[in-house]
């Protein structure tokens, strides 16, 4: 995939080192920076598809330049990479606009593999944590043990996923942001007590939730 240009940012100039070392033999590596602040003011000019950050920076934390950053570059895809394991900082990251989430101390080819996935509309979590940063988005709901108790719009994301769309193209129908989409697909697979995707959408067909 050496025509996604990405852009890297960490505080600590051998981890920028190391990780440029890394990425650049699969992706075209565009710019890298040492704190929130220079990556907010110089990341437009670069086109990136991809941003990977750190979330503790110097001048502006990771989570606020994301923010900025997906307001200057709407269609940018951040991944955040990080030592930070709290699951209500992972989720926080996908409230701001996170694509990814990998922490450091994960195999280098887990990097690897979310820009890939990302690059092409995916989403990714660290294996580590992926359970937790769920639990995390949806604790604040009651569980609801019916498709009968979801809300409009959680059955509108449903019959949307049901019928083959992708987060990002069931956001784009509603006129949503795709952790929008996010939030409330993994809500009701909090609420429903469902494990993956694909018995979600089984789940959906089951009781013959597509529109007719």
């Amino acid at each position: 995939m050496l025509g996604t240009r990405v852009i890297i940012a960490d505080d600590h100039t051998l981890i920028l080192d190391a990780l440029k070392h890394l990425l650049e033999r699969e992706f075209e590596i565009v710019g890298t920076f040492g704190d929130g602040l220079a990556l907010v003011e110089g990341a437009a000019e670069l086109k990136p598809d991809v941003i990977v950050l750190d979330i503790g920076m110097p001048k502006m934390n990771g989570l606020n330049a994301g923010q900025r950053l997906k307001r200057l570059l709407p269609g940018v895809k951040l991944i955040f990479l990080t030592m930070n394991h709290d699951q209500d900082i992972a989720a926080e990251a996908f409230r701001v606009g996170a694509s990814g989430y990998v922490l450091k101390n994960s195999a280098a080819t887990e990097l690897v593999q979310a820009i890939r996935q990302v690059a092409r509309g995916g989403s990714y979590v660290t294996s580590l944590m992926a359970e937790n940063v769920v639990g995390s988005l949806t604790h604040h709901f009651k569980r609801m043990k019916s498709i009968n108790h979801l809300t409009q719009r959680q059955k509108e994301v449903l019959q949307l996923l049901a019928e083959g769309r992708s987060m990002k193209e069931a956001a784009f129908i509603l006129n949503v942001s795709p952790r929008t989409v996010a939030f409330h697909k993994y809500s009701m697979m909090e609420h429903l007590q469902i494990k993956s995707s694909a018995e979600l959408v089984q789940y959906a067909m089951n009781r013959q939730f597509l529109a007719a």
